[in-house]
């Protein structure tokens, strides 16, 4: 009996760990093909309430009128892009979860790629610059080096 009631717990827990779906019974399109386009745009597009949503996974009302807006646009006929495009006009590229490569995102997405080159290229001239000992001996000093790393440690002597 005391498994059982274990078990009844961890599935109740389970279930009350999992994650709400935002998207709301009456949103939902009858139509399957078109309600899987709007899920995958509502996934691109961010919450402009909780900017680190979409608003697939937001529940602010403003994500609700957008989610509402994209399968209204969508059963109008529009394609994923025309929607987007749409979106974007209205609200800015603040919008798309991954902005667009253009003049004004360049820096957002160069910055990444620049610190690794920086990295590397201290990392080479670091590893350049590296002096070996040796390289600095003359050979009667690399000879005397050997002598004096040949000969036996005295143990009396520290």
């Amino acid at each position: 009996m005391r498994r059982f009631r274990l078990f009844v717990l961890a599935v109740v827990l389970s279930l009350a760990l999992r994650p709400a779906l935002a998207v709301q019974p009456d949103e939902v399109l009858s139509d399957a093909t078109l309600e899987t386009r709007a899920r995958a745009l509502s996934k691109e597009l961010r919450c402009m309430v909780c900017q680190n949503q979409s608003i697939d996974d937001s529940e602010a009302p403003l994500a609700r009128d957008l989610r509402l807006l994209v399968r209204e646009r969508l059963t109008a006929g529009d394609t994923d892009q025309q929607v987007i495009d749409f979106l974007t006009r209205r609200y800015g590229e603040f919008v798309l979860l991954r902005p667009r490569f253009s003049a004004h995102t360049a820096l957002l997405w160069l910055t990444p790629v620049g610190v690794l080159l920086i990295g590397a290229l201290a990392l080479a001239f670091a590893k350049r610059r590296r002096v070996t000992p040796e390289a600095d001996l003359t050979s009667d000093e690399q000879a005397q080096l050997a002598e004096i790393f040949s000969r036996p440690i005295d143990q009396g002597q520290r």
